[in-house]
């Protein structure tokens, strides 16, 4: 089909699956250099891919209600699209996306839709089950004649942000970076857990540092984990921004974290990921490129909470349970961050 001259994105939230619209963009971009791009996306999750070139940014503030949304359509007013392409299900985007104009309202299949989304799109990606996110999200390119075949993401990070992450880790040291906090909190594991990984980081020469954000949550889990540490790491919780994280993930050799947006950002930047998943299947929403070094009990979780296999639920389950991350044991993640240490060539 010939080149559309306008497509508008929607996918608004979280920071995770924001990263895994960018290898989209960098397709349709690819495909179509002179289509005009317009990403709606929300107001924290801008601050992470605002800077990507060749994209018009329409910042929906969630949080502002339907203000946030007359806003929207305020930003949109006399505009109208070839396609719009619906990339959330939840029912405020479904709500949002009814305020874009386009020809083509390109949705998630019946088996992904919810909260009334079938009812504000005319045309359905591919019903596949058993694929990643990102590759779920590659796929809404195809009703417009594409395929996504490679995975692009080259995420701009000022230079600043690269200055100020050489300050905070300098040299070559391999460091490992813990993020421990999920935004689900039944994904997070015990602070006493992570800062026995963290010490054995240590007594194996690795530079350890603990990020996280400046919610009241985040502190509370560092302090925690802080508290059970004998060997004080680098806490850079609350002082980065998204970008300065970034620039943090790409100096660092490791990331050890529950299922959260920075595994996804540290998969981006192309650093390894040491990745907890019990309450999450890793493949569906692990680290894209490279599951080696997670710990997956997810399989061992559904046995025990749903009384079945993984392999018998429906794809996407979560099982948010209390305690399921018990589940991923201290020497679990120790031995696969041994694993990736040789494999780094460390140690």
């Amino acid at each position: 089909m010939s080149a559309p001259s306008s497509l508008c994105l929607l996918r608004t939230s979280a920071i995770g699956d924001v990263t895994h619209v960018v290898p989209l963009v960098r397709t349709l971009q690819a495909a179509w250099p002179q289509t005009r791009l317009t990403w709606i996306v929300g107001k924290l999750e801008r601050r992470l891919v605002g800077e990507l070139p060749g994209v018009d940014f329409v910042t929906f503030d969630k949080a502002a209600g339907w203000a946030g949304m007359r806003e929207v359509r305020a930003a949109l007013r006399g505009q109208r699209f070839d396609a719009l392409l619906q990339m959330q299900v939840a029912l405020r985007s479904n709500l949002l996306s009814l305020g874009i104009k386009a020809d083509r309202r390109i949705g998630y299949d019946a088996a992904r839709a919810k909260d009334l989304h079938g009812l504000v799109v005319n045309e359905r990606i591919p019903a596949r089950s058993g694929k990643h996110v990102l590759d779920a999200i590659g796929s809404f390119c195809e009703p417009l004649g594409l395929k996504q075949t490679t995975v692009r993401w080259d995420l701009p990070i000022p230079d600043e942000a690269h200055a100020w992450a050489s300050e905070q880790l300098p040299g070559d040291m391999p460091t490992l970076l813990v993020s421990p906090s999920s935004s689900h909190a039944l994904r997070n594991w015990r602070p006493e857990r992570y800062a026995a990984v963290m010490e054995h980081a240590t007594a194996r020469g690795w530079r350890v540092a603990l990020v996280g954000g400046p919610s009241a949550s985040e502190r509370a889990m560092a302090d925690a984990v802080l508290a059970a540490c004998t060997h004080a790491p680098l806490d850079l919780t609350g002082k980065d921004t998204l970008k300065k994280l970034l620039a943090l993930l790409s100096r660092a050799q490791l990331l050890l974290t529950p299922d959260s947006g920075p595994m996804h950002m540290a998969n981006a930047v192309g650093t390894k990921v040491l990745g907890l998943h019990a309450a999450s299947n890793p493949n569906r929403s692990g680290p894209y490129s490279d599951r080696r070094w997670c710990v997956d009990k997810y399989d061992q979780a559904a046995r025990k909470y749903l009384g079945k296999p993984a392999s018998e639920l429906a794809w996407g389950t979560k099982i948010e349970h209390s305690g399921v991350m018990d589940l991923i044991e201290v020497d679990d993640a120790i031995e696969r961050f041994d694993a990736a240490s040789t494999h780094l060539g460390i140690g």
